[in-house]
């Protein structure tokens, strides 16, 4: 059955037809992937057969596997995802990073996440500054139910707050930290990227206007207001955006501009401090 699986993900365009096949059987068996490469004892009865074609089913739609099992790891962290938030994309944590380099990891720290999603960014931030606090802003309320919900799973809810809001919209106070990976791909493009994106991806999380650069206009504006002098902020960007941030951010009261490349050595993140 996994071989015939592994052929059909094949045929359906899968770029890992054997790893998402393995990865389905051990979600419907309630094993890891490694006990089941390494048991002698994966029998398989109808309801759980039938429960695994119907997971396959979905894949072969070409489904993102992790709204397909409820989960993705991200930060070596493993966070509930849905249809209603972008699956958290390793090249993400390079934000992360960024951020805990210019980040003092001693002492009280106010974090801002603006559009949060599934809440991984500003949860990944927490579990590594112990004495941070954190707020996470998104449109979407299903989007906060579900952030809100990683955050009690991984013990971090008494140290993070979920809003219902459009990015600064009605926030108050400043902060050490602000972060964003808001959407950025430009509208003409979305329907020609991988059928995972362009047909299940909340369109919203997606979407940064005919040139990929309306949320960064706003927040080039907003941010500012909101941060502390001294005080960091770190976005994510598309692939060539980052110049053209830089400019929107510079117009404001940011500078000492860095920017972090990705895995692929793409510009990713452009990393700045209000003066």
């Amino acid at each position: 059955m996994l071989k015939e699986a592994i052929s059909a993900l094949e045929n359906a365009g899968s770029e890992s037809p054997k790893l998402d096949a393995e990865l389905l059987l051990a979600h419907v068996l309630g094993i890891t992937r490694v006990k089941l490469l390494t048991s002698h004892d994966n029998g398989l009865n109808e309801a759980q057969e039938r429960e695994f074609q119907a997971l396959l089913s979905r894949r072969l739609k070409r489904e993102p596997m992790a709204y397909i099992v409820g989960s993705k790891e991200f930060w070596s962290l493993d966070f509930k995802v849905s249809s209603a938030v972008l699956c958290p994309r390793p090249d993400t944590e390079i934000l992360v990073q960024a951020a805990l380099r210019v980040m003092h990891r001693s002492g009280p720290l106010k974090i801002l996440d603006l559009g949060t999603g599934s809440g991984a960014i500003l949860l990944s931030l927490l579990s590594e500054l112990p004495h941070a606090t954190g707020i996470g802003v998104d449109i979407s309320p299903q989007t906060i139910e579900i952030a809100t919900e990683n955050a009690r799973n991984l013990g971090l809810a008494s140290r993070a707050e979920f809003l219902l809001g459009s990015w600064c919209d009605g926030l108050l106070g400043q902060f050490d930290l602000i972060v964003s990976n808001p959407p950025y791909i430009e509208s003409s493009v979305i329907s020609g990227l991988e059928p995972e994106v362009a047909m299940f991806e909340p369109k919203l999380a997606l979407d940064g206007g005919v040139d990929g650069l309306d949320a960064y206009r706003l927040l080039a504006s907003q941010v500012p207001l909101f941060l502390r002098s001294g005080g960091w902020v770190v976005f994510e960007v598309g692939e060539a955006q980052a110049l053209a941030v830089q400019q929107l951010m510079s117009e404001q009261k940011l500078e000492n501009f860095s920017i972090a490349k990705d895995y692929q050595g793409i510009d990713r993140c452009v990393i700045a401090q209000r003066s």
